[in-house]
């Protein structure tokens, strides 16, 4: 019976290119062990790293703990520095501090966190007027039929985490500047705006500096009494021509507009071990998990155990059997790179410094698995713990879904959930993880995530609420996943190349 089980398997790894023996990648996935995930996060999101706030104390701390683990395990550090090579590639950030940021309409001044709130990091340096157009929920359609040309777009999206693509579609249509209208009511808009300004106000990182002339002039997330004060309208116009689809009706306004930034230089790193392949070494597999969190709430630490301490202690787990493989004489056929990535919290800082400097040719790197949160249980599958959400994994490459598929119907046998990777799914997971980095390169990727719990960017996000178990079985589902990516005959097809443009998707 078991080598007729064996022999089934090995006819379904030959339709799909594999050519290792599915029984080592047995044998080194039982290396992947709930203890060691256990001792891994325990000092990831210990009080001793202070919530790993990028560029901060703890998150040296936790770049040192990774690096030395790459280190004993034996990967190669990747990173030129000098005539040496280093595990750490630096990331150097700029810290925008908030100065006198604000919004004029007429004679009425709103200031920043008051019934508006600034996300960006652009210096005007003097206060500017704009003219401005509502543009509905800023869909291609409706911003085909608006000029925005070097305007503000005013933009009704139906969640406060709806913004990304239309904000980057009015950008590309040529707007200056998006105000974001994102809750219903006044009343509702506060509380988030106080929410930002705790989030914001202490400065917000960025890999331009804010005085750059080029860059991104950023959002306006505003009140809906304050969007229907610039057009002369009431709110209840507004929220009408976005449910008749014709913003059109709603007339042009100005305002002025003064964005005074503070900068501060920040230094962070991604850290980086190499794991040469044999034949195929030239093709890289990229594994990633951002280990920076967002620090401290006044007393309190954000530990940031599910957040994302699980999966970067699951690449390092992962990184640990890969190595012992390769000293049985066990492959990888292909080269591996894992990635701790820095600044995702902060905006995918991290991984787009990676993806503009590449240490390897990014023509090169065949596939990209991004891990961000995999050790808790969502509400939606409290009842049904035998799940994982995947995002992506059909984006550019069926072959890859394919793949990504009969691995784990044949190893782990979860519920794969693709929820999240609906286009149309509101909370736009595909681009919110360091994944994006690489599929707007067109780079094939995976994204594995838990979903969002109750603890979620809360000092209670803690390693007391981690599912050992099944971070374990979901660590073993991204490193088999990754063993025969690396070593199958053949390299990806991507075979739904496009335009990865946020707004596109």
């Amino acid at each position: 019976m078991k080598k007729l089980v064996v022999l089934t398997v090995i006819c379904q790894w030959s339709l799909i290119g594999f050519s290792q023996s599915e029984e080592d990648a047995m044998k080194y996935a039982e290396t992947i062990t709930r203890d060691d995930l256990y001792d891994k996060i325990s000092i990831l999101a210990s009080d001793a790293l202070e919530g790993r706030e990028t560029g901060e104390r703890g998150q040296k701390m936790a770049a040192a703990f990774i690096s030395d683990h790459f280190r004993r395990q034996g990967l190669e550090p990747p990173v030129k520095n000098g005539a040496t090579y280093s595990y750490y590639q630096p990331v150097p950030l700029y810290s925008a501090v908030p100065g006198e940021i604000y919004l004029t309409v007429g004679d009425e001044r709103f200031e920043n966190f008051d019934k508006v709130a600034y996300y960006g990091t652009f210096n005007t340096k003097g206060k500017q007027e704009i003219e401005a157009v509502f543009v509905g929920k800023g869909s291609e359609d409706e911003l085909s039929k608006v000029n925005v040309e070097n305007k503000a777009a005013i933009i009704m999206v139906d969640n406060p985490r709806g913004w990304r693509a239309p904000h980057q579609l009015a950008k590309e249509n040529g707007a200056l500047l998006s105000l974001i209208i994102t809750h219903g009511t006044d009343d509702e808009f506060a509380g988030y705006s106080q929410m930002l300004k705790g989030y914001l106000s202490g400065g917000r990182l960025s890999l331009e500096k804010p005085e750059n002339k080029n860059a991104d002039r950023g959002l306006f997330m505003i009140s809906p009494s304050v969007a229907a004060r610039i057009v002369n309208s009431k709110v209840e116009d507004l929220k009408k021509a976005v449910e008749n689809g014709n913003p059109k009706k709603i007339k042009k306004g100005k305002f002025t507009y003064n964005l005074e930034q503070k900068r501060i230089d920040v230094s962070s790193e991604n850290v980086l071990g190499y794991l040469e392949g044999s034949d195929l070494k030239d093709e890289l597999i990229v594994l990633t998990a951002h280990y920076d969190h967002i620090g401290r709430d006044g007393d309190k630490i954000n530990n940031g155990a599910d957040d994302d301490a699980s999966g970067t202690s699951a690449i390092m787990e992962i990184a640990e059997a890969f190595v012992k493989a390769k000293q049985d004489g066990k492959g990888p056929r292909r080269s591996i790179l894992f990635m701790a990535v820095t600044g995702e919290e902060k905006g995918l800082l991290g991984s787009a410094h990676y993806t503009s400097n590449p240490v390897f040719p990014l023509e090169n790197t065949v596939v990209n698995l991004n891990i961000d949160m995999i050790g808790r249980i969502d509400a939606q599958h409290k009842d049904n713990q035998n799940y994982v959400y995947l995002v992506g994994s059909d984006r550019l490459s069926s072959e890859l879904h394919e793949i990504s598929e009969k691995v784990n119907a044949t190893y782990t046998k979860f519920e794969l959930d693709y929820t999240y990777n609906d286009e149309d799914h509101p909370d736009r997971i595909y681009y919110r993880s360091d994944h994006w980095n690489f599929a707007k390169n067109n780079i094939p990727i995976i994204f594995y995530f838990n979903g969002v719990h109750d603890d979620y960017h809360q000092p209670t996000d803690t390693i007391d609420k981690i599912e050992f178990d099944l971070l374990t079985r979901r660590s073993k589902l991204v490193y088999y996943t990754a063993w025969v990516l690396a070593n199958r005959n053949d390299r990806l097809v991507v075979d739904k190349l496009q335009d990865q443009n946020i707004g596109n998707n």
